[in-house]
C-alpha cells in the first residue's frame, strides 16, 4: 500500500510539472513581441523644435529653458549671459499617445499651451513615426495704454505642426517638420497673417549619454529682415534629467516666435547660447 501511495505521488508530481511546462510554453508562444522603434530621440526637443518622443501615461516633465543675449556683444555683456530670457513649464502624459503642455516665457511675456498626439509608430510594418503638435500663444506684452484698440484675440498665435521622424540606426535619427502658423497680429512686411515653413533636424548619438543635435527651418513667406532659424545642440542624459546645451540664431522659445522671428546672423557671430532642462517625475 505504501508503494502504491509513493508511486501515485510521483506520477501526480510529474503530471503537474508537465502541465506547468506546457502552460508556460503556450504563454510564450502567444506573447506579443513589440516591434516598434524606440528612443529615436531622448529629449522632447531636437533643439527648440519638438521631437516625436511622447511622455508615458501619467508621466510629468518639468521644463526650464534659458536663451541668453547675442554672443556678438562680447565681454561688455558677458557674451550674452547678462541678458537671459526664461521659459518655465510642464508637460503631462495623459496617455501613451497624448500629452498636454503649458509654459510661460519672459520674452514678450508669452503664455503657451499645447497638445501633442501620436498618429503612427515606426515598426517593422511601417517606416515612420508621425506625431501632431498644436500650440496657442498669448502675447501679454502688448499694453492697452499703447494699443488702445487691441482685443484679446489680437494677442493669439496658432501653430500646427506635423512631426515625421525615422530612426535610421541605433546612432542616427532624422525628422522633418512642416508647420502652419497663423498670427492675429502678423509681422510687418508680410502680405498676410499666415506663414508656412519646412523644418528638418536630426540626432547623432556620440556615446551612451551624449548626442549631437541640429535643426534648420526654411520659411516660405517671411520679411527680409528675419532669417531662417539654424540651431545646434548637445544632449546630455543624467538619470532623470535630459540637459541640452545649444547655440541658435533665434532667441524665442515658442514655436511661433522661434520659427518666424529669427534675427541672428551666424556669419556675424550674432547667435545665442542657451539650454533646456527636463526633469521627469
Amino acid at each position: 500500500m505504501k508503494r502504491f501511495f509513493v508511486m501515485t505521488a510521483c506520477l501526480f508530481g510529474l503530471a503537474t510539472a508537465y502541465s506547468q511546462d506546457d502552460l508556460l510554453s503556450e504563454l510564450d508562444s502567444t506573447q506579443v513581441v513589440d516591434t516598434h522603434a524606440s528612443a529615436a530621440f531622448k529629449g522632447l526637443q531636437i533643439v527648440t523644435l519638438q521631437t516625436t518622443k511622447m511622455p508615458a501615461a501619467k508621466e510629468v516633465y518639468f521644463v526650464v529653458s534659458h536663451r541668453f543675449g547675442t554672443v556678438k556683444d562680447g565681454i561688455s555683456e558677458f557674451f550674452g549671459l547678462d541678458k537671459a530670457t526664461t521659459k518655465i513649464g510642464g508637460v503631462y502624459g495623459v496617455t501613451d499617445w497624448l500629452s498636454v503642455s503649458a509654459s510661460r516665457h519672459t520674452l514678450l511675456k508669452v503664455y503657451e499651451v499645447g497638445v501633442k498626439y501620436r498618429l503612427a509608430r515606426q515598426s517593422a510594418d511601417f517606416p515612420l513615426e508621425i506625431v501632431g503638435y498644436n500650440t496657442v500663444d498669448i502675447n501679454t506684452f502688448l499694453e492697452k495704454e499703447d494699443y488702445p484698440k487691441i482685443q484679446f484675440g489680437d494677442r493669439l498665435t496658432y501653430i500646427t505642426q506635423l512631426l515625421v521622424s525615422r530612426k535610421i540606426s541605433d546612432k542616427l535619427s532624422v525628422e522633418v517638420i512642416p508647420s502652419y502658423i497663423h498670427k492675429n497680429l502678423y509681422n510687418p512686411g508680410t502680405e498676410n497673417d499666415n506663414q508656412f515653413s519646412m523644418g528638418a533636424g536630426g540626432r547623432l548619438k556620440l556615446t551612451k549619454r551624449l548626442s549631437l543635435n541640429a535643426e534648420y527651418v526654411y520659411n516660405f513667406d517671411k520679411p527680409g529682415f528675419y532669417a531662417n532659424p539654424l540651431s545646434v545642440g548637445l544632449d546630455i542624459e543624467t538619470g532623470g534629467h535630459v540637459f541640452q546645451l545649444l547655440f541658435t540664431n533665434s532667441q524665442a522659445m515658442t514655436e511661433g516666435g522661434y520659427i518666424t522671428n529669427a534675427a541672428g546672423d551666424w556669419g556675424k557671430s550674432d547667435f545665442f547660447f542657451g539650454f533646456n532642462l527636463y526633469r521627469v517625475f
